[in-house]
């Protein structure tokens, strides 16, 4: 769950939150008594909801393999504790240190045929991705689609039967005040439901470009990002994806991306694997009051246009620096903000009208939206097939005869036998499993080998044969040791 690293903390000034009454008073009395507004009441219980709706959630883990340059911090513990010979036998100086990572996060099911939303930061980099159903159990997943300017990533599982699946809700009709529950894996800590309200709409967190998300107070933490916001009807009403929080808990300020925009973008990931965003081919502001008045302008109201590109669609339709765009294929435009976001959902190819203000005067413009480049680069062409690797520089070994160099060499004794690691590549799979040059690997399953060759023969048959794990019979130093290395 994002802690919205570029929002800084807004803490209060000295004088505190102001406050503000209302309140009027005559002669003594008070004069101003408000009619209560009419309000639908708390549930009595979330329970049969909440029943109905946590089979279609489910909980994500992620495996990822750390860049060589992301250290592992050392703890620091007080001298004489039992645990510091642990941390200094596996993390200290001059050890291998293992480099898969694992995060969780939470997914919905969309679709009873296996296809699961979540964010894109949930999945982002993943070497694996393994989902875990209601029902306790595991598949991995494969990944359809991600988009990373909403922050949203579709996903596939294999379906033996129907699964229960959610259906979206239209966000528009959210109000501020609506009860809503989330559901997620807080913390990796399972199915958990929590409730609030919408406490406010059309939120810019500065997240993208495309940013209008709904905040809730429904407590939200890290690992919820990816799970469902739900109303009270039981649809999706939006996908929790950031918290605001100086401690990195739920403080009671949490966003979600509106099911509306999330319907838009995974119908896209699901057709074509990515998201065809619309282009018009300007560059604009806001109206501030100044603006607006300064050019007589009825309100603050709409996207001014400050660059037009040459032979873009807005060039071609006609419109000019100092444009004024009110509305969009009918739709009105508040701010930049709102064309930005309609401009993209817009089909490619479709020819609309955009209503303008051009010194005082309403214009209309007929404009061809085209397909958005995102920065117009060429795409690389596509790697060469990679030559197959041996199965020895796959577990990221290199393995020598044991002759009398290596012996010399590693200081080993005349009676050990077997093949001796002389270079482990870091992050490799052999590296994870702490193994060292000057290890010898005496016997792979129970087999000895004695030379490379008897050990890539042995791993590659075992490989072939679906054999998941090589338990390895080690040397280290005189002390026998069983390694499991997992193939693959």
């Amino acid at each position: 769950m994002h802690m919205l690293a570029k929002i800084p903390f807004l803490a209060s000034d000295s004088m505190g939150m102001r406050s503000f009454g209302l309140a009027a008073v005559l002669c003594g009395s008070l004069a101003f008594s408000a009619m209560p507004a009419a309000a639908r009441g708390a549930p009595d219980s979330f329970a049969d909801l909440s029943a109905q709706l946590l089979p279609t959630v489910v909980y994500i883990a992620t495996t990822q393999t750390l860049k060589p340059n992301q250290k592992i911090a050392v703890p620091d513990l007080p001298p004489g504790l039992p645990l510091e010979d642990m941390f200094k036998n596996f993390l200290g100086p001059g050890r291998n240190i293992p480099r898969h990572v694992t995060s969780v996060g939470t997914g919905f099911i969309v679709d009873p045929g296996g296809l699961i939303v979540t964010n894109n930061h949930v999945v982002e980099n993943a070497e694996q991705i393994e989902v875990t159903l209601n029902d306790g159990t595991t598949q991995v997943a494969k990944l359809v689609g991600k988009d990373e300017k909403t922050d949203l990533a579709l996903l596939k599982i294999s379906a033996r039967k129907p699964l229960p699946a959610a259906h979206f809700d239209d966000s528009d009709k959210a109000r501020i005040g609506d009860w809503v529950i989330a559901m997620g894996n807080p913390f990796g800590l399972g199915s958990t439901v929590t409730a609030g309200i919408i406490s406010a709409r059309n939120r810019d967190i500065e997240a993208g470009p495309y940013d209008d998300y709904l905040q809730t107070d429904a407590p939200i933490n890290k690992g919820n990002s990816g799970g469902p916001l739900f109303d009270m009807s039981g649809g999706v009403v939006g996908v929790n994806s950031a918290i605001f929080s100086p401690s990195g808990g739920s403080v009671g300020i949490a966003f979600a991306i509106p099911s509306n925009i999330v319907r838009q973008v995974i119908g896209q990931l699901r057709q074509y694997g990515t998201v065809r965003r619309g282009w018009v081919g300007v560059r604009i502001q806001p109206v501030t009051q100044d603006i607006a008045e300064g050019m007589g302008l009825p309100s603050a109201a709409g996207a001014l246009v400050t660059e037009v590109t040459a032979n873009g669609p807005a060039a071609k339709a006609g419109i000019r620096n100092g444009d004024v765009i009110t509305t969009f294929d009918g739709r009105k435009v508040s701010d930049p903000r709102a064309l930005s976001r309609i401009a993209a959902d817009t089909q490619i190819g479709k020819t609309v009208n955009v209503d303008l203000l051009r010194k005082g005067k309403r214009v209309t413009a007929r404009l061809t939206v085209v397909r958005a480049s995102d920065g117009g680069a060429p795409k690389p062409p596509p790697p060469a097939p990679a030559k197959p690797k041996s199965k020895m520089s796959q577990l990221g070994l290199s393995l020598s005869p044991l002759d009398n160099d290596a012996r010399a060499e590693f200081k080993l004794a005349g009676g050990v036998q077997g093949v001796v690691v002389t270079d482990v590549i870091p992050d490799s799979l052999a590296a994870e499993k702490n193994l060292q040059a000057g290890d010898v690997i005496v016997s792979v399953q129970d087999q000895p080998v004695r030379t490379p060759a008897d050990f890539q023969n042995r791993v590659e048959a075992d490989a072939r044969a679906g054999k998941k794990v090589e338990i390895l019979l080690i040397n280290r130093a005189g002390a026998l040791t069983f390694v499991a290395l997992r193939l693959g």
